[in-house]
Parts: C-alpha cells; structure tokens; sequence
C-alpha cells in the first residue's frame, strides 16, 4: 500500500470491507449484536500488527455497542509464559480498551474441546494416526499433487476413542500419535488434508499444570472457543483465509447450534524497515542485538511505550492506515507521522545540547548571571506557560551549529560570524581555540542586544540557535534512536540489515535548568532536535535519561 493513498485528514474507520459484512450480517438478522475478540498467544510480546489487531476488535465492538472478549490462546505449553500474558494484559489496557470480563483462555475449555473431539471421533469424522511428524508431511502430498491416506486412518470408532483416551492418560510418548481430522487426503486446499485435531505434548502448563498431556491445535481450538464464547465475527489476518473452510467444517461436524461465528480475513501489517516475525523478533532479543523486549528500536508495543509514543499516537496509526483485502507494505513515515502530529500540540518545548561546545562571552560580567523567559508553547499565543532561562558567562551551544571554516550556505555560527541566541541575545565568534588536531574546542565571543550585520542568513540576518548554560544547565544521557533496519523491506539477515545507527548515545548532552524537575515518563520537543521522553526505567534526578521519541521532520521512505 502506497502512502500516497492517505492525507492529513484521512480517517480509514468510516467505512471498510469488515463493517460492510457485518452491516449485511445485522440487517439480515444473522446476529442481533456484534461480539469479536483478541486471541493472542502468549508466546511473545505483542508488537504494532497486534495493535492494530486490537484496535479493529475493540474498536469495531465499541462502534456496534457490542463487546469484546481477550482470550489467551494457550494451547502451547511450551513456548508459554506468564510474563507474556502479564505484559499482553498490560498493553491492550495502555492502548485504552478494556475486553468483556472475565479474561478468557482455550485452557478454560480443554475439557469441552476433549468432550468434542471424542463426538467427532464417534461420528467416523476423527481418528488416531500413528505417522511420525516428518511421515505426515510426506503423505500430505504438494499443490499440485494429492495426498494419501494414513495407514491408520480406517481404524474403527471404539479402537480410535480407546487409543484417545489412552493418549489421554499419557500411555504414548510425545509425537508417538495424533488425533487428525478425516475429510479428504484430495482436497486441493491443503489445510483440510486430514489436519492434526490434538498431539501428545507432556509438558507443565501456566495455568492446568500437569493435568494434560494432550494439547489441541490451534485451528481446532480456535473456532470451538469463538462458537463457545458466542462470537459473531472472528476477525483474523488473512493467512487464516484458507483456514476458513477448516474452521466452518468443524464447527458443521459438530452441529453447533447457529447463530455460529463467521471468519472474516483482512491483511496483516507489513512495517517498512522493521520485522513482524515473532520468530526474528525472539531472535533479535535472544542473540542480544538488543536490550530486551522493551527496547526502544523494536516494535513491541512494549518498546514503542518506553520510547515515547503515546497510545492516542498507535490508534491514529491504526486508523490511518485502515484495513484491507491484500497483503501490503506501509511506509514507516505513516507511523512516525502519526506520532508527531499527536505530539505537537501538546508537548512542551525545551532546549538541549547534545554535542556541547563551549563558548565564552567576555563582555559578560563574570559571576553574574542573567534570566529569560521562554515559552514552553511559543506556536500557540494562548498557552502562557514560562520556564526561566539562565545566561551566564560560559554556556554551551551545539558543535554542529559551528564551523571553521563554512561554506556558503551554512548559516549558523563560524568566525567573525553572529547568531542569535534562542530567547537570548546576539553573540558575535572573534576567536577559536583549537586543539593539536586542529578542532574547535571553545569559542570566544561577546554579547550584543542587537544584530551587529555579521549574520550568514538571507539578507546578513544571524541565525537562531539553541544553547545551555554552563554551570546551570544539567548533564544527561540523551539516545537518539532510529530505524531498526537499514533496508526498507528487510528479509532478515540480522548481520547485513540491521542499521548501525539505530542507537546513537550522547552521554555529554547538557538540558536547559528546567528539566532537573523532568519525571519518568514526561515528553519535551528538544527545540530543532526531536521529540523526546524521560526514560520509564532509568530516568531520574541524580541520572537525567532521555530517549528520542521521532526528529522533528518527515522522512519518507
């Protein structure tokens, strides 16, 4: 999907393909009311395609007056945490839905899905193989070519449930058999090849302990959970499309009763310059390419939180981007986009120095000090909030707003150049000290409070630039982060795409006085710099902990 498709005003929520099928839904009386849910599994942290999964869920049950249910699918005991449920809990809550209580689980329902499985086994519908995982993929057969049977597949009703019931009592060992399904090894939609219902698996689960040691699969729990709950629509990525015909076919076998849920497809979030694969994401936190699940150039919501984008910030990028039919790719500018327009207008302006250079004004009094006022709303007349700046003798300003030698069109500070001092006065540069290298080290400058015609801007107009104080201002730890990925649509060659300059530390950078009294979690604009967030985990008074959030200007892709 091209970003040429959106503008500033788009809004993707009024209208789209999910809510036309459930309008037709409701007026032709399939449903009297709308009921989704969210289903993650708690294998991993959810990232921003889980995001604008719950966006659409709640979102859509919050339009319709209905309701959504969270429901953990925690078929998989292996790869299982409750960290992970913990952290999901945490995100949906931040991102500012609540789901239907109580919290649901598949594990609620392994008895009913067991009560269910011996049905369809009854019925001749489900039987007992003993084939190997490796024998079932070889007899599954390809696209173009069909399947065979089992050699166990004609096995009769009262040796399948008694083989079941055994799986049941752990008499088997892991992988030594399986319940599948019976439909057709000829189908052409290779999902409904005889698909697994349950596999041995003797491993501790989160929340039933060892009172399992079968574990049903994923499209068989998935459709009996949603028909339990009562769902009306199960909105799924569009991976699950040929899943479809599998989910109706069980829930058919069954006889569920109608109204049964319907299975609606949209294509999943493919983020330009980042990677949705919970397989590379787990190996990116692993392998220690970097810190953790919250680490700020990943796009866990976890992540994103600790960076600085506000959840109002997501659910506009959700919006934005709406939902589609087809697979696409979305620029990262529509996400850093989304972000900065929700901050703008809200986010107060300071100023910082990352890359200090000292400068010395002569003509000021030593041991004096002098006070400003700066807006903290300088755009908007009508916020009247001022901090106080604080002018002394040696104050530090940014070393790239100086150059020895400039060329022409660079208009900040060089020598016998001027600027003007943001909310300050005019400092003109008449000396620099160098060191044996031959770089700028200090400069030496004196006051004026008006432009003395030394200016590079249009015209022989100085500059404005940021600054600091020197003894006043305070010493942080200020990260600029970027993209993960230097490719834009990286296909996960950890070692060749990962950009170098995802994180740039910039443990000299000075803040303006204002910012000693910064709590965990407050956000600045950095004036000319980026929006910036006090680091949840690591700010504090005695250690200032800063995290670019975005830069200040648009980067398409």
């Amino acid at each position: 999907m091209s970003a040429d498709i959106f503008d500033d005003t788009d809004k993707a929520e009024g209208g789209n393909f999910i809510r036309n099928f459930i309008d037709e839904d409701l007026a032709a009386g399939r449903y009297t009311g709308v009921t989704t849910r969210f289903p993650p599994e708690p294998n991993g942290y959810l990232h921003i395609g889980h995001a604008k999964s719950i966006c659409l869920n709640f979102g859509l049950a919050q339009d319709y007056n209905g309701r959504c249910n969270l429901r953990f699918d925690d078929t998989n005991p292996v790869k299982e945490d409750v960290e992970y449920v913990d952290s999901i809990r945490e995100d949906v809550r931040w991102l500012g839905f609540q789901w239907q209580e109580p919290i649901h689980y598949a594990s609620d329902y392994f008895e009913k899905l067991y009560e269910c499985a011996e049905v369809l086994i009854q019925k001749g519908l489900a039987y007992v193989d003993d084939l190997t995982a490796e024998e079932v993929r070889e007899y599954r057969g390809t696209l173009t070519e069909p399947g065979k049977n089992s050699p166990w597949r004609d096995r009769g009703v009262e040796e399948n449930l008694d083989l079941f019931r055994r799986m049941r009592a752990g008499e088997f060992a892991d992988g030594a058999k399986s319940l599948r399904a019976k439909i057709d090894m000829a189908s052409p939609n290779i999902n409904m090849r005889d698909p697994a219902l349950y596999r041995i698996r003797k491993a501790s689960h989160h929340r039933t302990g060892d009172q399992w040691v079968i574990y049903p699969m994923y499209d068989y729990t998935h459709c009996v959970s949603d028909a339990i709950e009562g769902m009306s629509h199960s909105i799924c990525t569009l991976e699950f499309e040929d899943h479809r015909p599998l989910y109706d076919w069980v829930l058919e076998a069954l006889d569920w009763p109608a109204p049964r849920p319907r299975q609606i497809e949209f294509a999943r979030l493919n983020l330009e310059y980042t990677v949705m694969s919970k397989r590379k994401l787990l190996q990116l936190v692993k392998e220690n390419f970097v810190d953790g699940w919250d680490d700020p150039r990943l796009p866990t919501v976890a992540a994103l939180r600790r960076r600085g984008f506000t959840p109002e910030s997501l659910r506009l990028f959700a919006s934005r981007i709406g939902v589609a039919k087809r697979d696409s790719w979305i620029e990262y500018y529509w996400l850093e986009k989304s972000v900065r327009d929700d901050l703008n207008p809200q986010t107060p302006r300071v100023m910082a120095v990352l890359k200090p250079l000292k400068v010395v004004i002569e003509n000021f009094p030593e041991g004096e000090t002098r006070e400003f006022s700066g807006p903290l709303f300088p755009d908007e007349p009508d916020k009247m909030p001022f901090r106080k700046l604080v002018m002394e003798r040696e104050i530090f300003i940014d070393e790239d707003d100086f150059m020895l030698d400039p060329p022409k069109k660079f208009y900040r500070l060089g020598p016998g150049r001027e600027v003007l001092l943001r909310w300050g006065f005019y400092i003109h540069c008449h000396e620099v000290v160098k060191d044996a290298e031959g770089r700028a080290t200090e400069l030496r400058c004196t006051y004026s409070e008006e432009p003395r015609g030394f200016g590079a801007g249009s015209g022989g107009q100085p500059a404005v630039i940021h600054w600091v104080p020197g003894k006043a201002s305070i010493p942080a730890h200020v990260r600029l982060y970027d993209r993960l990925f230097k490719v834009p649509r990286p296909k996960g060659d950890l070692g060749k795409e990962l950009n170098p300059e995802s994180l740039v530390d910039c443990p000299g950078a000075r803040l303006e006085p204002y910012l000693a009294e910064a709590q965990a979690g407050q956000r600045f604009q950095f004036e000319r710099l980026g929006y910036f967030i006090a680091d949840e985990p690591l700010h504090s008074r005695e250690t200032p902990t800063f995290n670019r959030i975005v830069t200040l200007r648009d980067k398409r892709s």
